[in-house]
């Protein structure tokens, strides 16, 4: 039997998830990692015996994060934890639950920043540049043309409708995060491509299906088709890395970056709604750079 305390924490933590789930939107992803991470803070709150989420203080919420970091949590998903707290709180305080945010100002340890991976040129040729009259590869093809020419998520990409693309301005409609819209470039490549499967796509749907990708039963593809038909793709075609739909998002924005040198544009395309989150890139820019300047400058090159 839950203790008041408990209740009381509930209570609030569904308030608030209903708020994020109906006002603003949020994808069934982020909304089930919120509850994680405040799950989690809830029941560290209980053992500590605090009544409740407005007795929660600034020492508090230090004593967790470091209670976690010694559990050898990284310091990216302490942020996550504290960045849901933050939110939450906002929420509290908004509905006169809590007087302060107890998250606001606290910091997690740092850790060392995971570059990206992403594919070079020649290896997206290999992937890519090798026509199929298989409808599934042709669609599967289609699928990642467009992740690698307009920098899609997986949940964009599988959200598309016949409707939010426009082969003859050669843009796409894209519903992000938060259920923001944006409009995106569809390269020639990706074009060519997405024609290819709406010939074939017509002989494999009903009339009254509004998906852009389907599955072979003519229903929409499901997120995870999408990642196996990627894997499967990339092993048959020998390219020696596991390549994963946001891996060609990553790609797409580093080549676009390495090319322009736009950091600000690339974030409109990706739908960023920080440019911090699209930073990330110009270390990879930085990285090819380097790596230029190794090969090329005279003075550069070290004796081994």
């Amino acid at each position: 039997m839950a203790t008041p305390s408990e209740t009381s924490f509930q209570i609030w933590l569904e308030h608030f998830l209903n708020h994020l789930r109906h006002e603003r939107r949020l994808s069934p992803h982020t909304l089930s990692n919120y509850q994680r991470d405040l799950q989690r803070i809830k029941s560290w709150c209980l053992v500590q015996d605090i009544a409740a989420w407005a007795d929660l203080s600034q020492h508090h919420v230090r004593s967790f994060i470091a209670t976690r970091h010694r559990q050898g949590i990284s310091g990216s998903s302490l942020q996550r934890e504290l960045s849901s707290l933050r939110t939450f709180f906002r929420y509290l305080q908004r509905e006169k639950q809590a007087d302060n945010n107890p998250a606001q100002g606290v910091r997690p340890p740092k850790s060392q920043r995971k570059l990206p991976s992403v594919l070079d040129a020649d290896q997206l040729g290999h992937l890519l540049d090798q026509p199929s009259e298989e409808p599934l590869v042709m669609r599967d093809l289609a699928m990642m043309e467009l992740f690698y020419s307009s920098g899609l998520r997986l949940s964009e990409l599988v959200s598309l409708n016949l409707v939010d693309i426009d082969l003859s301005d050669a843009t796409a409609e894209v519903t992000g995060k938060g259920a923001k819209t944006r409009r995106v470039p569809i390269g020639e490549k990706a074009q060519q491509s997405l024609e290819q499967w709406l010939i074939v796509r017509s002989g494999m749907v009903s009339s009254d299906e509004p998906a852009l990708f389907i599955s072979q039963r003519g229903k929409r593809i499901s997120p995870r088709t999408v990642q196996q038909r990627v894997h499967k793709l990339t092993a048959e075609r020998g390219v020696p890395t596991d390549v994963h739909p946001h891996m060609l998002r990553h790609t797409f924005a580093s080549h676009l970056l390495e090319s322009s040198g736009n950091l600000r544009a690339v974030q409109e395309l990706l739908g960023h709604a920080d440019i911090s989150t699209t930073q990330i890139y110009t270390h990879l820019d930085f990285q090819h750079l380097a790596k230029v300047y190794d090969k090329a400058h005279p003075r550069a090159r070290r004796k081994k």
